[in-house]
């Protein structure tokens, strides 16, 4: 049974490239519809695997809840070097904060942790996590997905790191993702460093975005050429400083993290 489920879940994922290829992906509307509909739904044990809480059954009799997290937080120490960067996090923003497995591995060395979802039991859960761990002062902020440059606009220029990890394959479109690139910008103080991970496009069939039934594959929504995600951060005010590959790992596969920085003054390829 568990084969042919595979089986069909695989046949149903080229129907549903092909007809995207085709010109005939679903409505951004309609995605993002299909997005608020789920994350804010708040109830199963799929959901909470998605959402990364910590008794989720995928998170159950191993460590990679906590483990997760501490990758991230080493991989950011060790990007962070490249420009010779060190010292106190500050204020640090993670959009998409989960049930808060990576803040509670960042949040111990900010002044202030800022937790952005689409899910009001999402960011409570993130909230008791931090609070377990650390005295940090974590500032939850909930974001509607149709208007996400709403819900932050009063951190403008105040979050000196910004991370976003297993949120880029989930939206609904590359368009989508150019906006929470400038949203980024806009919040970063200057100098400011963002690591944003994505899934990669190799160029196969089988990597393209999907952008279709949201639910079935939540992870395969949207894509991108690692050249083509370099260039748009730099149109969206973000100066590209490194890049990290994981071709694979326990939770999924073809993972590019790239570290960018907010200049002073602003950037050519972006806004001031």
């Amino acid at each position: 049974m568990g084969r042919a489920r595979r089986m069909g879940g695989a046949a149903l994922d080229v129907v549903e490239r092909t007809l995207t290829a085709a010109g005939l992906g679903e409505s951004a509307e309609k995605l993002t519809a299909d997005a608020r509909s789920y994350w804010q739904q708040g109830d199963g044990d799929r959901w909470r695997g998605d959402s990364h809480w910590r008794d989720a059954s995928v998170f159950a009799g191993n460590d990679l809840w906590s483990e997760t997290g501490r990758r991230h937080l080493d991989l950011f120490h060790r990007l962070a070097r490249v420009v010779e960067r060190t010292g106190p996090l500050g204020t640090v923003l993670e959009w998409g904060c989960g049930g808060g497995a990576n803040a509670v591995h960042f949040a111990p060395g900010a002044a202030e942790f800022v937790g952005v979802d689409i899910a009001r039991a999402t960011l409570d859960e993130c909230g008791r996590q931090v609070a377990a761990v650390t005295a940090t002062p974590f500032r939850p902020v909930l974001v509607d997905p149709a208007d996400p440059e709403a819900a932050v606009f009063g951190l403008r220029g105040s979050v000196d790191v910004l991370t976003c990890f297993y949120v880029f394959e989930l939206i609904v479109s590359q368009d989508y993702g150019a906006r929470l690139l400038r949203i980024a910008a806009e919040l970063l103080a200057d100098d400011g460093l963002a690591m944003v991970q994505i899934k990669y496009d190799t160029g196969s069939f089988g990597t393209r975005p999907r952008r279709r039934n949201y639910r079935s594959r939540l992870a395969s929504m949207t894509t991108y050429r690692i050249d083509e995600f370099w260039s748009l951060a730099v149109e969206c005010g973000l100066v590209p400083e490194a890049v990290h590959l994981v071709p694979r790992n326990e939770l999924d596969e073809r993972y590019a993290y790239f570290l960018l920085s907010k200049p002073a003054g602003g950037h050519p390829g972006g806004p001031a």
